[in-house]
């Protein structure tokens, strides 16, 4: 099993930066792909950004490209999403994720943390 751990969430104004960071453990040798997916109020939950295991294939939806940077230290079994220039549609509670293979779904999930973003 694999346990994942966010932080760094908060309340922040629009324009500005947050960095949020995710710390995995356990069987961390078996993780390939790790991302942030993210849920709004009433919304589904979306697929922000992906990383894969050497970072050379990265993945953004379209509403946080140019904003948003995924990042992963695999020394420290960590992934971060740094986010610049922030927007009122950006709150949300946002998921670390990771998974054994580089497709399909996410195997593991952590619990999450909040992001509010006010205008």
């Amino acid at each position: 099993q694999v346990q994942l751990v966010e932080s760094g969430g908060g309340l922040v104004q629009a324009g500005d930066s947050l960095r949020l960071s995710c710390l995995a453990s356990g069987r961390t040798f078996s993780i390939k792909d790790m991302g942030w997916y993210r849920q709004a109020p009433g919304k589904e939950r979306e697929l922000v950004a992906r990383i894969n295991l050497s970072g050379s294939s990265i993945y953004y939806i379209d509403s946080v490209k140019g904003r948003f940077t995924i990042s992963r230290d695999n020394a420290r079994n960590s992934v971060y999403l740094q986010m610049n220039s922030l927007k009122p549609e950006d709150t949300a509670i946002y998921y670390c994720t990771a998974r054994r293979r580089d497709y399909g779904p996410f195997d593991y999930w952590g619990q999450g943390t909040h992001l509010a973003v006010s205008s």
